[in-house]
């Protein structure tokens, strides 16, 4: 099977893939950094066990229970929070392509909350969360602002590690919905770039 993008349908169909479902959660905010950095919006993505950055989620077996299922099913264990994911959430599936003969597919979704639910899943993530402190190590925000001179913000954000095609997921969701625009993003993985040859 050949990389890229397919369909939900086109994804389910193959067969003996591995199939592992994500989502990125966010929300809009008034707040501000130092009460002069617009925040704008909430980003979560999480710090995981293998010390990368990734989205909540993980492996789902299609022929035991729909992907949106799995996915609620993780997010559960992940987050401590019920969210019941629908296909109405799903953006992308994607084959990614490895040394593995699993095949692996990742699909992923995105849903807009109210900064209030945001807040209360980041608590349950670190008092109720099952997988708190072992698949997962905690919670992060993704700063969407560039500071001064580029060195922070979302280009140090950026420049760290990221499992699988989380990194790519981020980028084009960044941007898919309004959360930066094109250019903004462009210059944060310039900078990004730029403290990696550095390092």
């Amino acid at each position: 099977m050949a990389s890229g993008q397919l369909s939900r349908e086109e994804a389910l169909a193959c067969v003996g893939c591995r199939h592992a479902c994500h989502i990125l959660l966010y929300a809009d905010t008034e707040a501000q950094l130092f009460e002069e950095i617009p925040i704008r919006h909430i980003v979560l993505m999480q710090m995981r066990f293998d010390g990368l950055l990734g989205f909540p989620g993980g492996l789902v077996e299609p022929s035991e229970e729909s992907l949106e299922e799995g996915l609620s099913r993780e997010l559960w264990e992940e987050l401590g929070f019920s969210l019941s994911v629908t296909v109405e959430d799903h953006v992308s599936s994607c084959h990614n392509p490895s040394s593995s003969s699993s095949h692996p597919i990742t699909h992923f979704y995105a849903r807009r909350m109210e900064e209030k639910e945001i807040r209360e899943v980041e608590k349950a993530a670190a008092s109720t969360a099952t997988d708190h402190g072992h698949e997962v190590m905690g919670m992060v925000r993704v700063p969407l602002y560039t500071l001064k001179g580029g060195g922070g913000g979302l280009p140090s954000f950026l420049s760290h590690s990221f499992i699988g095609n989380s990194r790519s997921q981020l980028e084009d969701a960044l941007v898919r919905f309004g959360l930066v625009t094109p250019e903004e993003l462009q210059t944060a993985l310039k900078h990004a770039a730029q403290r990696r040859k550095q390092s």
